[in-house]
């Protein structure tokens, strides 16, 4: 077999280069829609030793790490992967952003636009490489009987091919599928392109296949089906606009004459002479058709007895090709359109879906964009899991989702302190106390702070402010900034490295659900000005730190009011501050009022400490701008319980707050 050979296939020792094989933990960070019950019911499944019930998983990660990990659950059990991956190298990941009504464009982050564009230095070569890696993994995961559809366009779809006909094998290629996207397209110097491709390949030559059809026009039924049977049989030939009688079958006339000569089938049934080749069948069969009701006889003997086809039995329409068309893409002012330039309309998916699975099977999409992969397979009823490294897309379709009606429950994961246990140990070695160090001086040094030493809490100082990095293991929680705040106090006055004004930043990754307010009281009372400020997770790219493209963003602050009536507790959103260097300037001069930062809103009324169990959620739709603000809520049972609530920003970024309650 003739192999397709690009820069970075095979390594100096000429061994092929294998993908990431790390396999991480996931972590559960959120359930959406799961009720009191089956959360309670899925517990006791999970402390009795049983397997918990399926839930369908939205996840945020690099495909790199994700696929991977996915392998020790689902290898050998994915029926259907369909993915839609960056094919336009040249293209703009920007999306747009609304502001009550407005629209403005969100930039891609850099980690973003470093897997979404081919930036990586090498052009053709890389994109080449970074695909087959995934191919690899995809076919590892698919069953036996799995099929995976990979949509592109002309950009790379014949460099693509030869790919997909290496990992999957030619002999598994099914079909190549046009998808007139568009009805008419002007291009400059060139014909218009108006299509994409869709490459349809199975893992072995058996898969699951249901066939598609596309319904009959009303056009043909016109043309064709024209004459109409009562439950007497009747005949009458139908005027062209005119209706069958109520209680009548329509139909349409099939040729009954054999194409070739058949001396054998050349005879007279019931006074009908046999066209010019005999008929396509035996005498038997003939009259087995006509005690069927499946033959119509003219009038006259002269005429031909031909066969009788019922609009009813072939109303799903015709096998569709693999030339699509009457699909076209989204329109501006589509009820699906959610602001991504790449989305596809529904009834793509819908078609691939129903073709090669069945309800309850397993559909995956590791680029899942908008959600309409995840969003599809929930409406038909398969298991689905959806992956993204846009937090945005993930957030996107997370919403999405929650417009379903009857949603079933799904859970939003991501790889976590695991992903960068990984990176740590690839960046700085083995031995755990240089690694340590090498890691704050490495965050402190992107953080443009100073490394200071003889501290366990207080790490770096940058402008006068006191540091605090956090670890890459866990959230920062408030027994951290109870501990900073106390080394602060001790520390001043101290020493060439001590404190010289009251301020620190504290650093990380995560922060605990209470941290917010919580935490930011006990440095008042210290008369210690504590900013928290995310690390973000481009620091874990090469590339990214090379070009200086890091920025570091302090959390957004929320307030909630809350109002108790016995065991009624209402919650109220009083006000969200937003940290503005993140903002484009055009969105910031469109903003008049707190409100319009939320994009929705959510509530978790008893939290464990678990994961965030979105419990009720309020969101804008295009039918109502105005974001609902309070919420009441009844419990059962007295006690106390612990409230946390969660707004999503118009940019994708999240805020918790907690909140405690005793009811009586």
């Amino acid at each position: 077999m003739t192999e397709l050979i690009w820069d970075g296939k095979y390594d100096k020792d000429g061994r092929r280069v294998a993908p990431v094989r790390v396999a991480l933990p996931f972590q559960t960070v959120e359930t959406v829609n799961e009720s009191v019950q089956e959360r309670q019911l899925s517990m006791d499944r999970l402390l009795s030793g049983r397997d918990p019930e399926w839930r369908n998983r939205l996840i945020w990660g690099d495909k790199k790490y994700v696929l991977p990990s996915l392998l020790d659950q689902f290898a050998g059990k994915v029926d259907l992967i369909y993915i839609d991956p960056p094919f336009d190298t040249g293209a703009d990941f920007s999306f747009q952003v609304q502001v009550d009504g407005e629209e403005f464009t969100k930039e891609p982050s850099v980690i973003e636009q470093k897997a979404y564009r081919d930036t990586w230095g090498r052009g053709l070569d890389s994109y080449l490489q970074w695909f087959y890696e995934a191919a690899l993994v995809l076919r590892e995961l698919l069953s036996s009987t799995g099929s995976i559809y990979v949509h592109l366009d002309w950009h790379v779809g014949p460099y693509i091919k030869a790919v997909l006909d290496e990992v999957f094998g030619s002999d598994n290629f099914r079909n190549e599928i046009i998808w007139q996207r568009t009805a008419s397209h002007n291009d400059p110097k060139r014909y218009g392109v108006v299509h994409d491709t869709v490459f349809f390949y199975t893992k072995t030559g058996t898969c699951t296949w249901n066939g598609a059809k596309t319904k009959q026009s009303p056009d043909y039924i016109e043309s064709f089906f024209i004459y109409a049977e009562s439950p007497d049989g009747e005949v009458v030939k139908l005027r062209r606009g005119e209706e069958a009688p109520s209680g009548w079958r329509r139909f349409r006339l099939g040729n009954f004459a054999s194409p070739h000569p058949r001396p054998n089938l050349t005879y007279e049934y019931k006074g009908y002479k046999p066209p010019k080749n005999g008929w396509k069948v035996s005498p038997d069969r003939m009259a087995a058709l006509d005690q069927q009701g499946r033959l119509y006889f003219p009038p006259s003997k002269d005429g031909r007895i031909q066969t009788k086809s019922y609009l009813d039995e072939v109303e799903e329409g015709k096998a569709v090709s693999d030339l699509w068309t009457g699909i076209l893409a989204l329109q501006a002012g589509s009820k699906e359109t959610m602001g991504f330039p790449t989305q596809k309309p529904e009834s793509l998916l819908e078609r691939i879906i129903r073709a090669s699975s069945n309800e309850g099977d397993f559909v995956l999409d590791c680029f899942v964009g908008s959600g309409t992969t995840a969003a599809v397979a929930e409406k038909l009823g398969r298991r689905w899991i959806a992956a993204d490294l846009g937090r945005f897309a993930v957030h996107t379709t997370r919403k999405r989702l929650l417009g379903i009606p009857n949603v079933r429950p799904f859970v939003v994961q991501n790889l976590g302190k695991y992903e960068r246990q990984a990176w740590q140990v690839a960046e700085f070695g083995e031995e755990a106390e240089s690694r340590t160090m090498k890691y704050r001086w490495f965050i402190l040094d992107l953080y443009k702070a100073k490394l200071i030493t003889g501290y366990s809490w207080l790490h770096g100082v940058r402008s006068g402010r006191m540091v605090h990095v956090g670890t890459v293991d866990a959230p920062v929680s408030t027994g951290d900034v109870a501990q900073i705040a106390a080394e602060f106090r001790r520390s001043v006055g101290t020493g060439a490295d001590a404190p010289r004004s009251n301020g620190v930043d504290v650093l990380g990754w995560d922060f605990a659900f209470e941290l917010n307010e919580v935490a930011r009281q006990q440095a008042a009372l210290a008369n210690i000005d504590m900013r928290f400020v995310r690390i973000p997770r481009e620091v874990l790219e090469k590339r990214a730190v090379e070009q200086g493209d890091i920025r570091f963003f302090e959390l957004a602050a929320l307030s909630v009011a809350i109002a108790q009536k016995g065991k009624a507790v209402t919650l109220t959103l009083t006000d969200f501050v937003i940290p503005l260097d993140d903002v484009p300037e055009d969105v910031q001069r469109a903003i008049t009022n707190w409100a319009q930062w939320i994009d929705y809103w959510a509530v978790d009324w008893d939290n464990k400490g678990d994961a965030f169990h979105n419990q009720w959620q309020a969101y804008r739709t295009r039918q109502s701008r105005e974001l609902q603000k309070s919420i009441s809520y009844s419990y059962d049972q007295p006690g106390k319980y612990r409230i946390v609530v969660k707004v999503i920003d118009i940019l994708g970024n999240d805020t918790t707050k907690t909140l405690e309650v005793e009811v009586g």
